[in-house]
């Protein structure tokens, strides 16, 4: 089974808070984009075309269309357990489990970023063997197609990076060709939540993690306080 750390890294800095780290970096992630096999020519046309768009725009702008694309709602929101548990005190403890499975790892959250935020949780994968990255990915995949659905809805480039993660965890994929951008002016916040229901999904639920070696590797919060 191929190693897709990389991948997950790369897949990881392109969903997080936009910041002049990835702006620098960007050119170098599209050259590995261009070249790496684990995507399908037209997921990987398509996530392409994210890289040169974000390379395009000034970073204030892309701020501010991410604020406006993942924080409007719930319905395409990166907090994982947000689909899964909403508002519930199960949330809380599914955090507690989530963040001592990273421990475990070695990785430890910095500055308050939560353990359920997408980007942090696919920078865990990359650090995990292919086949438990894969069945973790796995339990995340009804999460994941319907962020993806939405955001293709919207318009939005980033609905790539999330729909990229369908193969990546041996699941069907979605059709990568976005539609035409709708305007924020256009879109109903209130209506997108009203469309949003819990998904009942198993997601870590009481799973022990596995004690290994413990990497220096640490998250450090870049996006501003929710």
């Amino acid at each position: 089974m191929d190693n897709n750390g990389p991948i997950f890294s790369m897949l990881s800095a392109l969903l997080d808070y936009p910041d002049e780290s990835l702006v620098e970096g960007l050119a170098e992630i599209r050259t590995s984009m261009a070249r790496h096999r684990a995507f399908a020519p037209a997921t990987r046309d398509a996530l392409i075309a994210l890289v040169d768009q974000l390379a395009s725009r000034p970073l204030l702008d892309l701020q501010e269309d991410y604020v406006e694309t993942f924080d409007r709602g719930r319905a395409m929101s990166l907090y994982l357990f947000e689909h899964v548990h909403g508002e519930s005190r199960e949330r809380g403890q599914a955090m507690v489990d989530l963040l001592a499975m990273y421990e475990a790892k070695g990785l430890f959250l910095g500055g308050g970023e939560l353990p359920d935020y997408l980007p942090v949780f696919l920078e865990f994968l990359a650090h995990e063997t292919p086949a438990k990255a894969r069945s973790l990915l796995a339990e995340i995949a009804d999460i994941n197609r319907q962020i993806a659905t939405k955001l293709a809805e919207r318009g939005s480039a980033y609905f790539a990076v999330v729909a990229a993660l369908l193969p990546l965890a041996g699941e069907a994929p979605l059709d990568v060709t976005a539609p035409a951008h709708v305007a924020d002016s256009e879109i109903d916040g209130e209506a997108l939540d009203r469309e949003w229901q819990d998904t009942p999904v198993s997601f870590l639920g009481a799973q022990a993690p596995v004690s290994t070696q413990p990497q220096p590797i640490q998250f450090h919060e870049k996006r501003p306080p929710r």
